[in-house]
């Protein structure tokens, strides 16, 4: 039975400490770091942790490799294409490091914590000097400051691998540097209990594991109050929250307290796992003034039979019923999907049914992705006799569904008027401003910077298959 570990406040400060150390060694002149992230939205939280231990250690922050002390990689390891750009990347940095012996290269993040892919950096990637797994973010103060001590010794290279077996931590109270002031990520649990076959996120994130929901809520009303006005909570299955906590709230009761903060802002989440979605969490949308009317919920496959070999604990039946519930309490509702071609031991008519039911459902959007073994996982030792090109040829005729559908999706918005906040810049004219409405569907328009982390009201006047186009009114 998985015990639940909170980290302790003499614990938080001992980190502090460490910054300090740290902080001393590098005073002599300024020392700039670099945190280089890939994977979903829980990593790019866990960097935003990263940076703010790093800001706090005194270093500077730069997105240039060149300039940098440090480079710390945040690293996937979801699929084989994103771990090949990583160990890419962190071998192209041994070219930095031999024109500057002094640089630190550490690499973090759910690739790391695979005991075969850590041996591979040891032995392999001699450029790294510390190896940290995601159970490790909270204490990456210590872990620096003994790698830099190891350096020091005379003769030492330091390098310090800390990515051990562990099924987490919950740490509160940890630093953050966020890259925008308009929109927030805002983790409300960590870790996994589904192991879908095909997954690996059990195995490197460890077991689900809630933060308690006056945390949340706290961290909730200060970023209201610092201004956010899109905030998207985080969780590898937001709708199982509240397992193993005393509360006995829920994630519709987490969304409902939430929905209570007074403000102009959105709330959005992901991801939901459509075995835990319910009518309530559906009601309690459809009833909240904040929470958008969207929802990610991924279907894998349309196939009953693949679905048990996926191990994912519903049917296509049970899928479209969550749909229909969801769409009975938000008419306008947005919904978006993750779907896997050539999972081993699909067949032509598996992925038939895979289409049919994308044409039955319509999705506004869908992420689509061919099969990805990952070693450890039940998914890697299945049969797969289907080969790569004929997958290919499925997900092309996938691809071109979702896009069609996706454009007439975005076709009918044409001469609607609605509400969307204007999040960033685009850079590019005519339309240098990009927003989103409360679906999330992007809009590009044209207006003045100053308009950034406002709420406007856009006429929508055309359209793509991946974007809107409007104009201020």
């Amino acid at each position: 039975m998985y015990e639940r570990r909170e980290i302790t406040t003499q614990e938080r400060i001992q980190q502090q400490q460490y910054c300090e150390q740290i902080k001393s060694r590098i005073a002599h002149r300024t020392h700039y770091a670099l945190v280089d992230t890939y994977g979903c939205q829980q990593n790019e939280s866990d960097s935003e942790i990263l940076r703010g231990w790093l800001v706090r250690c005194g270093y500077e922050l730069t997105d240039d490799a060149d300039k940098a002390d440090l480079v710390a990689v945040n690293t996937c390891a979801v699929r084989e294409h994103a771990e090949k750009r990583v160990l890419g990347n962190v071998g192209a940095l041994a070219h930095k490091k031999a024109k500057n012996p002094d640089l630190i290269v550490c690499v973090g993040g759910c690739m790391t914590q695979q005991q075969t892919m850590r041996e591979k950096i040891k032995n392999s990637y001699r450029v790294v000097d510390l190896v940290f797994g995601p159970h490790e973010v909270w204490q990456f103060p210590e872990l620096l400051c003994k790698t830099m001590e190891r350096r020091g010794r005379r003769g030492g290279h330091g390098r310090l691998i800390a990515a051990e077996p562990s099924e987490g931590v919950v740490a509160e109270a940890l630093p953050r540097q966020r890259d925008s002031s308009v929109k927030a990520w805002l983790s409300i649990m960590n870790g996994c209990d589904n192991f879908c076959s095909y997954c690996i996120v059990p195995y490197v994130r460890g077991r689900e594991r809630s933060r308690r929901p006056a945390d949340v809520i706290a961290e909730a009303r200060d970023l209201v109050a610092r201004g956010y006005k899109d905030i998207t909570l985080l969780g590898q299955n937001v709708n199982s929250y509240g397992k193993g906590l005393d509360e006995g709230v829920d994630f519709p009761d987490l969304l409902a307290a939430l929905d209570k903060i007074p403000g102009d802002y959105v709330l959005r989440f992901m991801t939901s796992h459509p075995k835990d979605a319910t009518d309530k969490l559906f009601r309690v949308m459809g009833e909240s003034e904040h929470c958008a009317h969207h929802i990610h919920l991924p279907l894998q496959s349309g196939s009953d039979r693949i679905l048990r070999e996926m191990n994912r604990h519903y049917d296509r039946a049970k899928y479209l019923e969550k749909v229909a519930a969801a769409r009975r309490y938000m008419p306008d509702l947005v919904l978006t999907t993750d779907i896997i071609v050539g999972f081993p031991g699909e067949t032509e008519e598996d992925f038939r049914d895979t289409l049919s039911l994308v044409e039955e459902v319509r999705y506004d959007a869908m992420f689509t992705f061919i099969f990805s073994p990952r070693t450890g996982t039940p998914a890697a030792r299945m049969p797969d006799p289907v080969t790569r090109a004929e997958k290919q040829v499925w997900f092309d005729r996938l691809l071109d569904a979702a896009n069609r559908i996706s454009g007439e999706k975005h076709a009918a918005y044409v001469g609607q008027t609605v509400r969307v906040l204007v999040d960033s810049q685009t850079g590019q004219a005519p339309y240098g401003l990009s927003s989103r409405t409360k679906g999330g569907r992007l809009v590009h328009l044209a207006g003045d910077k100053s308009l950034v982390g406002q709420f406007v009201q856009a006429k929508i006047t055309d359209s793509t298959t991946w974007a809107l186009y409007g104009e201020l009114v």
